[in-house]
């Protein structure tokens, strides 16, 4: 393997955090902002890019690896955690909102995974972190993530974040499913993603859903979310910032009365 070995634990639920195990001399990358806690003997530091083989041989090629990453919205920095002891240690890092941590092993899974702008949380050192630009320029436009997505490459383990429940498809050849465009999570490199209009107007208009579906076809593994942090922070503002909607005018305003609205 070309990726260091890592060992790890998630814990919790719906607010998960993830243990990494390090032997001597192996790293983990991550985040800025997902640490939690380290053991004695892990030596934080703060590099350009992911580390990986793919963003070395000099800092222009490291800086030009790191700017891409901020095509997808992540930071220009990421970083980098060794141990440096001689025995084995932990570092945990957090989730940033409700939801799973999905442990992706890229060795198994073809040593490539296109995910959603902001989902990566943290990797063994060596694996890629890049971007993928959608070629279709109706996917580019319509399929909620854009023209750009995050790609990771490599042979270790990697790790990325979903909101709310974390369902796990296998596509066989011939196989077709169509999705929320902010539900999907992640994808193998055999998955071709394209969007498709909703039909039938009244559908279009009254039907609450969007005028998209994303749709997935080919042979591999879909990961797809219950709860998009985007409906979440929809959700959260319209409670917060405009009347309260309940069944019916009459029960709406009494409750709002009764509550103090």
């Amino acid at each position: 393997m070309n990726n260091h070995e890592i060992d790890y634990k998630i814990y919790g639920e719906e607010l998960q955090c993830i243990e990494v195990e390090l032997d001597p001399q192996e790293a983990v990358i991550a985040e800025p902002g997902s640490f939690m806690m380290m053991t004695d003997g892990i030596q934080l530091q703060t590099i350009f890019g992911d580390g990986s083989s793919q963003n070395s041989g000099g800092f222009m090629n490291k800086l030009l690896g790191a700017g891409k990453r901020m095509l997808t919205g992540e930071n220009l920095f990421m970083t980098m955690y060794t141990n440096v002891s001689q025995q084995k240690r932990q570092v945990t890092f957090a989730s940033p909102y409700t939801g799973k941590i999905i442990p992706l092993n890229l060795q198994q899974l073809g040593g490539k995974i296109i995910c959603q702008k902001d989902s990566f949380l943290c990797a063994a050192k060596g694996v890629a972190v890049g971007i993928e630009f959608q070629r279709k320029l109706g996917t580019g436009l319509f399929g909620g993530e854009g023209f750009i997505m995050q790609k990771l490459e490599g042979d270790g383990l990697a790790f990325v974040h979903s909101g709310g429940y974390v369902i796990e498809k296998t596509l066989q050849p011939g196989d077709l499913i169509r999705v929320d465009t902010g539900c999907l999570v992640a994808f193998t490199s055999g998955i071709e993603y394209n969007i498709e209009f909703v039909k039938g107007v009244r559908n279009m208009i009254f039907g609450g859903e969007g005028l998209f579906y994303a749709t997935l076809r080919g042979s591999g593994k879909v990961w797809l979310q219950s709860l998009p942090i985007s409906r979440l922070a929809g959700r959260i503002l319209s409670y917060g910032s405009g009347s309260r909607k309940e069944e019916g005018s009459i029960l709406g305003g009494l409750g709002n009365l009764l509550d103090g609205d």
